[in-house]
């Protein structure tokens, strides 16, 4: 399947993959190295999870201080 280079690069560059991401992985689609492709988007997603993960626990966190206040009237 060919590809056209520029809407691959625009693709991961929307995602927000970092220049040498983008390097690497246009390297291994011109090898046609597509298990190492799906390798690295599997690996960048993963980090992608983490910091969402990250946030989430920020959130519950604020969530739960905005609770404790309104309960006991804290001003």
């Amino acid at each position: 399947m060919q590809y056209d280079r520029a809407n691959v690069i625009r693709n991961l560059e929307d995602a927000g993959c970092a220049p040498d991401f983008i390097i690497r992985f246009m390297d291994c689609l011109k090898k046609g190295e597509k298990e190492m492709q799906l390798k690295l988007l599997a690996g960048y997603r993963f980090s992608l999870l983490e910091r969402i993960h990250e946030e989430e626990k920020k959130i519950a966190c604020l969530d739960y201080f905005i609770y404790q206040i309104k309960k006991s009237n804290i001003e």
